[in-house]
């Protein structure tokens, strides 16, 4: 029950409609008993300065970010946490007392899941990342972080390949490959992560890498959370080979987001819970 205690949070983005993430914090928040609220708020580009600063007029305790805000935003907050600083975007922001701070919890919210749901060791992996956007950036930066082997990067846009590459290269060996190189990539790749929207629903049909690329000595791991099985991990998992879904990095870093604003334990078994509903029900 909201009351005039009731701190909210909420999401900044566009367009905003599709988000799971009031469906599943609310959930939370009211299993928790908390005095939260969270609300969807489509923000458009060019009115981002005026809603961060919405942030502090109103005293929401924070709020996550989606596309396309989470690079720009970086320059409404008053600091950025060292993590985020090093992706270079931020998809939670706390409002401290007035004081916003950005933090980034999509890698780490991907590692997490990764490794709960596969009990797989990150520094065995040569890992091949399909795509170089936000999202790539985000588990680029915390795989390397983990001390994984190898990344290598596979993207249309070369030039935007190789900037996530120098970008990480300092820490992990990293190399580009165009989408046409697909022996040379795959003959030693042990984790293929799909990082693009490519079978996102209502793409339901669509894979982003080639059949050829499957085999069953490999791991595939898909951020898309709707469908929760993409026909790339459908396809991988005919073949043999060990999936992973996107709901658990969803479900992650929503969690850490959640125990950035609340300082308690986020109820992540609730949360799935809430999310797996509303997607088998056909929500969207």
């Amino acid at each position: 029950m909201i009351t005039s205690k009731t701190k909210l949070v909420g999401l900044f983005g566009h367009p905003v409609g599709h988000s799971q993430s009031p469906l599943m914090h609310n959930a939370a928040f009211e299993h928790k008993r908390l005095a939260f609220a969270y609300a969807a708020f489509d923000i458009l580009p060019e009115d981002l300065g005026e809603a961060v600063a919405g942030i502090r007029a109103l005293g929401l305790r924070g709020v996550n970010v989606t596309i396309p805000h989470k690079e720009t935003i970086m320059r409404h907050l008053d600091e950025i946490d060292p993590l985020a600083a090093r992706i270079g975007a931020v998809n939670t922001v706390v409002n401290d007392g007035g004081h916003l701070i950005g933090y980034n919890t999509d890698g780490t919210g991907y590692v997490r899941s990764f490794v709960e749901e596969t009990g797989v060791l990150l520094s065995n992996q040569v890992v091949t990342l399909i795509g170089a956007g936000g999202a790539a950036r985000a588990v680029a930066c915390t795989l390397a972080d983990k001390g994984v082997r190898e990344i290598r990067i596979v993207n249309r846009s070369r030039e935007r390949a190789q900037k996530l590459a120098a970008h990480i290269s300092p820490w992990v060996k990293t190399s580009v490959y165009a989408p046409d190189d697909g022996n040379a990539v795959m003959t030693d790749t042990t984790l293929l992560i799909n990082t693009t929207s490519i079978g996102m629903y209502p793409n339901v049909d669509e894979m982003p890498v080639p059949l050829d690329w499957l085999h069953s000595d490999l791991i595939v791991s898909d951020l898309i959370y709707n469908p929760l099985e993409t026909k790339l991990l459908t396809t991988a998992r005919e073949l043999g080979a060990m999936v992973h879904s996107g709901i658990g990095m969803f479900i992650n870093q929503g969690a850490l987001a959640f125990e950035l604003w609340t300082g308690e334990e986020a109820p992540t078994d609730i949360m799935r819970e809430t999310v797996l509903k509303q997607l088998q029900q056909g929500g969207q």
